[in-house]
């Protein structure tokens, strides 16, 4: 869903969607060996929250965040590392931050103006029960929902385009 993208071209906003879903995938099931498709909703409000940030510059400029429950950070753990953890450690924090980097590396891959244009920072992560990540300036908010197994995540994406009438 974008919010905001009136000026960034509605069809450059939707690919960018398509993208999203196709590198979310892609990361799934390559690193994960399971599937990981959109679904309605996957909100992890009132449990706590890890989510990992990743910034973008250039072509594009904004954040990518991922953000996912515990029991959901576990399972991606576990499923990356084949060792399961705990609880919520610098191991689950590490493959939350791992796996942000990898869809935003995926993803920016499917444009090419992205691929040789937008630069990505290394992952923050946060964690807790109360927060919230947000950016007043962007224009283009794209707010998608993913299952994977029996867990769910979210990917968010803030953003706006240097030169917004250029697409």
């Amino acid at each position: 869903m974008a919010a905001g993208a009136g000026a960034a071209a509605p069809g450059k906003v939707a690919k960018f969607e398509q993208n999203l879903n196709r590198a979310v995938d892609e990361v799934f099931s390559t690193m994960m060996g399971v599937s990981c498709a959109p679904v309605e909703h996957g909100g992890v409000a009132g449990q706590e929250t890890l989510s990992a940030l990743i910034g973008l510059a250039g072509a594009l400029s904004g954040a990518m965040v991922l953000h996912c429950g515990r029991d959901a950070a576990l399972e991606i753990t576990e499923r990356l590392t084949g060792v399961a953890p705990a609880g919520v450690d610098a191991m689950v924090r590490d493959a939350v931050g791992e796996v942000c980097n990898m869809v935003a590396g995926a993803w920016k891959g499917y444009d090419a103006e992205l691929a040789s244009g937008c630069l990505l920072s290394t992952p923050t992560v946060v964690s807790g029960t109360s927060y919230e990540v947000f950016s007043q300036r962007a224009p283009i908010r794209m707010e998608r929902s993913y299952g994977f197994g029996n867990a769910g995540l979210m990917v968010t994406i803030y953003c706006e385009l240097p030169s917004m009438n250029a697409f």
